[in-house]
């Protein structure tokens, strides 16, 4: 390996442990409700074996996190996301974590539970992110409306103020389906 290969290599591996992403954050603001497109409904299996379904969540707004425990703005993240379920989730309210640490239940177990992480969460897969757009980058975060559509995606580290502003406009609006009911 040459000297400048080598540099190049630290250059990126630096870049991944700090950033855990080639991209630069970056955040979309919420989408109008037509412009929304439907989240792809997955199956996966929490930290009791117990299978679940993004579809169990229509109804709620839902904020879906692909992250790993090796990741460092993950791990800024997460306290963020333990506030969040505690004082949205009586509002219709609820996150996913969705680890992807190779290594499974081995090493995400023993972090959730040192962290006190109050939110369900998987062990993701490439099938699965690949359905999502391919997330290339962790963390990266999917802002689901009531109606099980993506709102907003953020993809590295974005502002707790950005999440909150986003939350609050989600919760504020009321699912397409009671929308057009209450128009008729």
């Amino acid at each position: 390996m040459t000297r400048r290969t080598q540099i190049g290599a630290l250059a990126i591996a630096m870049a991944i442990a700090i950033n855990c992403s080639y991209a630069p954050p970056r955040r979309t603001s919420v989408k109008p409700a037509e412009k929304r497109n439907p989240a792809p409904d997955f199956t996966l299996k929490d930290a009791q074996g117990k299978s679940f379904n993004l579809s169990d969540y229509k109804g709620k707004v839902v904020l879906l996190n692909f992250w790993a425990t090796w990741c460092g703005p993950c791990k800024l993240e997460i306290p963020w996301f333990v506030e969040f379920e505690q004082k949205f989730r009586d509002k219709g309210f609820a996150v996913l974590g969705v680890s992807m640490d190779e290594e499974g239940w081995e090493i995400v177990r023993p972090y959730v539970e040192r962290t006190k992480v109050n939110y369900r969460v998987a062990i993701g897969h490439d099938m699965m992110a690949q359905a999502y757009g391919g997330v290339d980058s962790l963390p990266t975060t999917f802002l689901i409306d009531r109606d099980g559509k993506i709102a907003a995606v953020h993809i590295g580290l974005v502002s707790k103020s950005d999440y909150q502003q986003d939350i609050h406009t989600l919760l504020g609006a009321a699912p397409a389906a009671l929308s057009s009911a209450v128009r008729h």
